[in-house]
Formats: structure tokens, sequence, C-alpha cells
């Protein structure tokens, strides 16, 4: 044995030490944390030029309505607990001023427009009673009001159209309970164990079959979680129309496949074991099957996104900046989120974006279910947007702003966390190539987008809407659907309008249809509308003339009045449709924007319903039409509860004018038909239940903006792509090796 032998494995055994506890330190060791550019997100304040759009402070809306109750001369009920014939303030929202006054100011040559607000009044207590729309201004201190209700809808709004308030959903709730459960306990108690406590009510919309009508089906569920799912059998249809509540009266009774005059007559049949007793077994409060409740314990983290250096938008105001889009966006109490003024390397290419209406029509053998029509816009897509939570609803490291409203109330309110905007990496490249003939190398752009985001929980259903601005020039609309499906009790034979979804629930077929106003400026007001197509046409091979070939070639038209861009769901509609400008591109075509539609929109309630003219945007995939102040959108808040003879008719505002070299604005529904089936219990999923439509440079550009990305990827065979200076990718190990500095969780949501 070398004597030297032992030395050398007792030195060979001290340097393994030493690496693998170097490696173990190094592990141990924690990463630097991500660097932290401040977030550029302050409060209304300052004289931007995006504040023009900006949503009312809370001070403007305490201004206001201080303003309206010293200047009406007339008492004015808190609206959260007035009566049918109370005095109330309704709503207060900014009114948004002129397109041309607007453009003057934003251009430098012209004033900054006055501030106003609308107020939406109730006036219940006079002879008269009506609704009444009032401009309030100069903001921050009113000093006049003006009635614009017979300028906007050319005559006076009568008192029967106004949206039930929450008090009102109140009453008629205690006027069930109190009232209509009285004729029938015997009955209430040994089938539903009824308590007084353990059931809820859900109303559906519109109420009643003609104009004037105000009755409306209670339909009665289990008081639990999740209860749109358990329904008991029950719905009773209240006539409250009269003014005075002590009028109200019960005019006819379902219970499982049966109408009864009133509970007292439904008493009586059950006593006498006329009636047969579907008995439901009472869930616990938690909803057992529809509870949201997860089913499995947390595991392994769900991967995450971060910002290694920092965010690369600003937030100022209510005004977004993100690499070459910069945009204002704003929160109206009834539509929900809108954009304003969207430029693209600082020229302007959408002057509005919003959402204008979201409908849904629903199906089944009861009652309640048969005859709902909701048009969420009437209960106020702005006002049930609800708390956004931080690593579910939005990225962890998202920027999030609170919404402040005044709706059925004298004060206003916040909701904490309602918008979010993020730059999001899709995961896949906007544009990528691989060579691997003649020559060697690759060219690619990761696919990062700003998305700007709220969700509005309407009842039972969510919507997740999505602005979303690609590094190419495009923009995207699209709206997720989720949350609780709407039922019925399940008898006779419901299965024709649903699926089964639990023992005594039918899951009720509908239809959901989104429209969206969107008012395009490309190259400047003054726009055309173009369609391009294709078709085959038959040519002899030149180098060969027995020969045919069948060519595709491009088809084009000129849409040069509002009824040829009136484009019903049934009818063909060409698969190009831009708006063109007056100016061209380095390659003599005329610059556009496409409108490029993804809907699977089930049918549209025919038109001889006489409820349809108040849904008539539905007829249409697109129409686009002139652009007019006295059009400012397609229906009204007041067409849910008086569908019958419509505040704003939109079928009227296609009447075949020329729509060449004028302001135009494209008005976009989208929609898909639902079939609730298991899987939607407990809750629906947005996988598969997406649309909207993109906005698509057409010719717009001389090549595609996003090759000037900083974020490109290329590099050849010859070249170290392994070197920072070559691939900003192979950087990451070094300059995203960072821990994100994410804050701590909170919620303000209840």
């Amino acid at each position: 044995m070398n004597p030297r032998l032992p030395y050398v494995l007792l030195v060979g055994a001290a340097v393994i030490i030493f690496i693998l506890s170097c490696m173990l330190l190094s592990r141990g060791k924690r990463s630097a944390s991500c660097e932290s550019h401040p977030r550029n997100v302050e409060k209304t304040g300052s004289r931007s030029q995006s504040l023009v759009f900006a949503d009312l402070t809370p001070e403007e809306m305490v201004q206001v309505v201080r303003y309206l109750q010293e200047n009406l001369g007339v008492p004015l009920v808190d609206a959260s607990r007035a009566f049918p014939s109370d005095n109330c303030i309704f709503s207060v929202d900014v009114q948004v001023p002129a397109k041309a006054e607007v453009l003057q100011f934003l251009g430098g040559g012209g004033a900054r427009p006055a501030r106003e607000a609308l107020a939406v009044l109730y006036f219940g207590n006079q002879p008269d009673p009506n609704i009444t729309e009032y401009v309030v201004g100069p903001l921050p201190t009113p000093a006049y009001h003006r009635d614009v209700t017979v300028q906007k809808y050319g005559g006076k709004v009568p008192y029967h159209r106004r949206l039930m308030l929450g008090s009102e959903y109140e009453q008629v709730g205690m006027f069930v309970k109190t009232v209509a459960f009285a004729g029938a306990s015997t009955f209430l108690k040994e089938v539903f164990e009824y308590d007084g406590t353990n059931v809820v009510f859900q109303t559906a919309a519109p109420h009643g079959f003609q104009s004037g009508d105000r009755r409306s089906w209670c339909i009665v569920f289990q008081n639990v979680s999740g209860f749109f799912l358990h329904p008991v059998g029950l719905e009773v249809l209240v006539d409250h129309s009269s003014l005075d509540i002590s009028q109200w009266v019960v005019s006819r009774v379902f219970y499982n496949g049966q109408y009864y005059r009133d509970m007292v007559q439904l008493e009586s049949a059950y006593v006498q074991g006329r009636i047969s007793v579907e008995k439901v077994k009472k869930a616990p409060r938690d909803g057992d099957f529809s509870s949201m409740k997860p089913r499995a314990p947390p595991a392994a983290m769900f991967p995450l996104q971060y910002e290694p250096q920092g965010p690369r938008y600003s937030v100022r105001n209510n005004h977004v900046v993100f690499q070459a889009w910069s945009f204002a966006f704003g929160m109206s109490v009834n539509t929900g989120m809108r954009l304003f003024d969207v430029r693209y390397q600082g020229e302007r290419v959408v002057y509005e974006i919003s959402v204008q209406e979201a409908l849904s029509v629903y199906g089944s053998n009861c009652p309640g279910g048969m005859s709902t029509r909701y048009m969420d816009g009437s209960f106020g897509i702005g006002r049930f947007t609800s708390p956004l939570v931080r690593g579910v609803d939005c990225p962890y490291s998202a920027t999030y702003m609170d919404v402040y409203y005044l709706a059925q109330s004298q004060v206003s309110r916040t909701t904490k966390n309602a918008l979010c905007v993020f730059e999001h990496n899709l995961g896949s490249p906007l544009r990528r190539h691989y060579s691997n003939l003649q020559s060697f190398y690759y060219g690619g752009l990761v696919n990062s987008a700003l998305i700007v985001r709220s969700i509005a929980t309407l009842g039972n259903y969510d919507y997740v809407w999505d602005f979303i601005f690609y590094q190419n020039g495009a923009i995207e609309a699209k709206v997720q659907a989720t949350g609780y499906v709407s039922s019925s009790f399940l008898h006779g034979d419901g299965l024709r309008y649903g699926n089964r979804v639990w023992e005594h629930t039918l899951g009720t077929i509908h239809t959901h249809s989104i429209n969206y106003k969107v008012d395009l400026d490309v190259g400047g007001v003054k726009n055309s509308l173009m369609a391009h197509d294709m078709a085959f046409e038959m040519a002899r091979a030149p180098w060969s003339p027995e020969q045919q070939i069948e060519r595709p070639r491009l088809t084009k038209k000129v849409l040069d009045t509002e009824d040829q861009a009136a484009f019903r769901h049934q009818s063909k509609m060409p698969r190009y449709i831009y708006f063109a400008a007056n100016s061209k591109n380095k390659w003599g075509h005329q610059r556009g924007y496409r409108i490029q539609i993804v809907s699977f929109a089930g049918e549209h309630v025919p038109e001889a319903s006489s409820m349809e003219r108040a849904i008539s945007w539905a007829r249409y995939k697109l129409a686009v039409t002139r652009r007019k102040e006295d059009e400012p959108t397609s229906t009204s808040i007041y067409n849910q509860n008086d569908p019958w003879m419509p505040t704003v008719a939109f079928a009227d505002f296609i009447n075949n004018e020329t729509i060449t070299n004028e302001d135009l604005v494209a008005w976009i529904t989208t929609g898909f038909l639902h079939i609730p089936h298991s899987e939607d219990i407990p809750n629906t999923v947005t996988v598969g239940n997406s649309i909207g439509f993109l906005l698509r440079p057409y010719n717009y550009y001389d090549q595609d903006p996003s090759i000037y990305s900083h974020d490109g990827v290329f590099f050849t065979g010859e070249q170290d792509f392994t070197a920072c200076e070559v691939n900003s990718v192979a950087c990451l190990p070094k300059k995203a090796s960072c821990l994100p500095n994410f804050p701590p969780f909170t919620y303000d949501g209840f």
C-alpha cells in the first residue's frame, strides 16, 4: 500500500466536502428582489387632457346631490329607503361632452368643455309621476341644471318604465312573505319547512306583457349558498303596479306544473289532497352541490407571472400608456367599462369603445323562466362591477384601481379594486419564423399584450370584460361568462328547455348577446366602409391553354348606405369589412382598420315579438351608421321595464343614410347559445364561453409596426445565440432570476 494514499484520500474528501458545502450554501441563499419601479397611479386631480372623459369623483357627486336637493323645489328621499310614491335620485354619472367639443380641445384649438353630470330622478310624489334626466354643471361647483329628457327621448319618460329600486325588491319580497304566504301556512310549513328565513326570491323581467304592466314572477329558492340552483317549484306573480303598496295583489301562483288563482287556492288544494307534492330535500347552508368551496386541499402553487424589471406601462389618473398605445378609461354606472381617445403611435384610431348592453333570453316550462329577458344594462353593469381578487381575477402583480359610483342612494359608493391593468405574456409568439432553407436563422416576437379588465356580477352571472392591446396595432374586446346558471324546477316536459343538472334542477337554455359601440376614427374622423372578400374564377393556364385553373380573386365593394352596412345574424357578411381612411399607405392602398367578430350567437327573438324592437340591436351582428350626438346608445335602461314601447329602438337608427366619407360608428353584437349541462355545476367555466371582436390594422401601416418592438428576438446559425447582446432571451437567467415583490393579500369585497 502506498503510504501517501491515505493523505490523498483525506485531501480529496476535504475538497469534496468543501464543494458540497458551497453548493448547499448557494442554494440556501435568497435571490435578490426584482426591481420595483414605482407605479404611476395617481388620484384624479391633474389637468391632463384625458380628464375630459374622467368619471365623477366622490366630491363631485356630493356637490351634484346637494345642488339637486337645494334647487329642485321638491323633497328628495334617499332611494335606498324610498317607496314608489316618493321622489328620489336614481343615479348620477358623468355627462361626456359632445365629440366635436372634445376633439377641438384635444387638438389644442378649443377650450376645455364644461364638466357636467347627468342625474336621473324618479318623481313619484307628484300628480304626473315621471322619470326626468337633468344635466348639472359646471363641476365642481354646480350653478345650473337643464331638463334633457324630451331632447333625448322625444317626450317624457312614463313612470312605469322606471327600474326597480333595491327598496322595491325588498318591498315585493316582504309582501310575498307577509301577505301572500299568509294564505298558505300549512302548505309552506309541511312542504318546505318554511320558517320565514329559509327561502329567497329571484324576480323575472320584464314585468308583464304590455306597456304599463308591473307584474313580477317571484321564483322561490332555498336560502343557501348558490341558491340559483335550488328551486323549490313555487312561483308567485305579484302585481305591484300601484304606487300604494297596500294595493299590491297576487295575480297568480304556480307550483309543480299547476297554476292557481292565489296562495289561498293552493292551500285549499293541498289540504284536500288535490295536488301533486314534490318535496325537495333541504339543503345545508353551504348549498352542498352548489357550494364553491374547493373539494380538494391546496397543493403545489400554480404558476405566477411577474415583471422582473417593474411594469412597462403607466397609469396616471384615467390615462394609460403602454409602448405605442395610449387611451383614457372610465366606468359607466349603467354599461360598465369604456375607453376613449385610443391612440397608437400618437395617432387616434378609436374615439370610443363601450359596452352597450348584455341581453339574456331564457326558455323554460316554468313561468318565471320562460318570461325572462334580462337587459343587464338596466340593472347596472358598472354599478355591479365587483372587487377583483388579486392572483385569481387578475395577476397578483397587476395594477388595481377603485371605482366610485352613485346609484340608488344619495351618497357615493366605492368598489375597491374594480379595475385592473396588467401586461400579459400570452405564452405564444405574436409572430415567428425558423429558417433552414438557404440560410439558418430564427426570428420571433413574444406576444405580450396589455389588458384592462373589470368583472361585473349581475345576479347569477359574472361577466369578465377585457380590452386587450397588442403590439401590432390590434385591439381586442372580449367578454367571458362564468358564475351560476339560472335554473327552473324540473317537472313535466322540462327537458325540452334544458338539461337536468341535479335532482330537481333544470338548467334552462338561454342566449347571451353583447352589444358594443365602436367609434373608429381611422386616419381622421371621416371614413368610408369597405368590404373585401374572395371568389373563385375559372382561367385558362397561359402556358397550357387547354388546361383550366380555379383561382381565388379579390372582390371589393363600397358599402355606401346604412342599409347595406346592416348585417343580420343569419345573413352572409363579407369576411373583410373595414373602416377606410381618406389617405393611402406607401403601397397605394386606403388605410383601414378591419372589424373581425368572434361569435357563436343563438337565434334572435322573432321580429314579430311585441318586445323585439326594444332589443332590435340584437338583429345585427354588425351595423354601421352615421355618428350622431342624438344617437349615443343603442338602447335605454328604460327598455327593460317597457320593451313594448321602447324608449330607444335601435332599428330606427338604420334609415339608409349615406355613409361614405362620414363620421361612422360600428355597432357590434356578439354572443353565444348556452345549454346548461352537468359540468356547469356548481359553476360555469370561462373556457369556451369567450366572445368578442378585434380591430386589426388593414393596410393602415406600410408594414407590421411590431417589427419595431423592443421584445423582438433574432439570431442566425453563425452567431453566438447564448450572448445577451445577440439574443435578449439569453439574458433571462441574469435579468429575471429574482424574487417578485408581491404585496400582502387583501380583499375589501365584503
